[in-house]
């Protein structure tokens, strides 16, 4: 949607010429997705920024341009996502919305990398984690569940909130069953566990994951290894949730005792299970709707920070997804 007003043209001022280079991008390919998205042309002239197009669609542009300039000289990257994301708030009649895209530093990497929620959702799914004891994050891979999770377990860890880390998911590629253990799992499960290693190695480097596990202190295992405990004052990750059957989500809600904070992260498009057996992510969000201390955030195509085309790709599946349920 373009608009249907009258050619007109606004000018949006910049204070120096060096913000230009970050914001256009590298052979102006922020601005071609800007041009693309709101169906204006953009130039910059002596004046500032040049934008001509219809009167809704101008004005929505010069919003845009004016907060992506603000994140600019914060220091903050500029990509086409990012723009993209800004465009669609700005659509939606959110445009005050755009300059909190980017929040406070929720963390900092082994490397230095300064970890930033990059959208709404995620930073409700961060305040969430900050606030609550229970918090379940549903929604599409790269959306950043597990990652934002680790983080704040890290965070939590190294502010000593906590005294362990303790990441597990289903595997339920490797054949797991509730109580069943074959001698070899921990070898056979190892792949899958292998993003939640990669997240903790992130946030706390090599080195001092290998020692901290050595320790006691972090623990990765399948979920089955869960049963039968009593965690007290850990940090508990379930990811994968959607591969859970009811018993094991059960067994695994149970599970965590005083001082502990637990995360569930799933995505309920993506179940494993055979056909008869029912998620035990998506039965414990309809049994546990409205319970104190429980919040659930939904994350969206919106919030998936990978490849754009990524974005594409779940919002094409999703929609095939709608009408196959309404053929049925």
């Amino acid at each position: 949607m373009t608009g249907t007003s009258e050619k007109t043209t606004q000018i949006v001022g910049v204070e120096a010429m060096d913000d230009l280079i970050g914001l256009f991008g590298v052979f102006d390919e922020n601005l071609r997705v800007i041009e693309e998205e709101t169906g204006t042309r953009i130039a910059a002239t002596e004046e500032g920024i040049r934008i001509e197009g219809g009167e809704e669609m101008t004005a929505l542009t010069a919003t845009v341009l004016e907060k992506m300039l603000d994140m600019q000289r914060r220091g903050e990257p500029i990509n086409r996502s990012r723009i993209r994301y800004a465009v669609d708030l700005a659509r939606e009649g959110n445009a005050e919305l755009i300059s909190q895209i980017m929040g406070d530093v929720v963390a900092i990497t082994s490397r230095g990398r300064q970890v930033r929620c990059k959208t709404l959702g995620q930073k409700r799914y961060v305040q969430a984690l900050r606030e609550h004891e229970l918090v379940f994050g549903v929604g599409p891979a790269g959306t950043g569940k597990t990652y934002l999770a680790v983080a704040m377990a890290v965070l939590a860890f190294k502010n000593k909130e906590v005294d362990r880390i303790i990441l597990t998911r289903p595997a339920v590629e490797a054949g797991e069953k509730l109580g069943f253990l074959p001698g070899d799992l921990q070898t056979k499960v190892d792949p899958y566990l292998r993003p939640l290693y990669d997240a903790l190695q992130d946030f706390l480097g090599v080195e001092t994951y290998r020692s901290l596990t050595e320790r006691g202190a972090i623990e990765v295992a399948p979920l089955a290894y869960m049963r039968g405990r009593t965690l007290n004052s850990a940090y508990i990750i379930l990811d994968e949730a959607q591969n859970c059957s009811i018993e094991q989500m059960k067994m695994f809600l149970t599970r965590f005792g005083e001082g502990s904070r637990v995360v569930v992260t799933g995505d309920i498009t993506q179940i494993d299970l055979p056909r008869e057996r029912r998620s035990g992510l998506v039965h414990a969000l309809e049994v546990l709707e409205g319970v104190e201390g429980i919040e659930v955030v939904r994350l969206t195509h919106k919030d998936v920070v990978r490849h754009e085309l990524v974005q594409r790709i779940i919002r094409a599946y999703e929609k095939h997804e709608r009408s196959e349920k309404h053929r049925n």
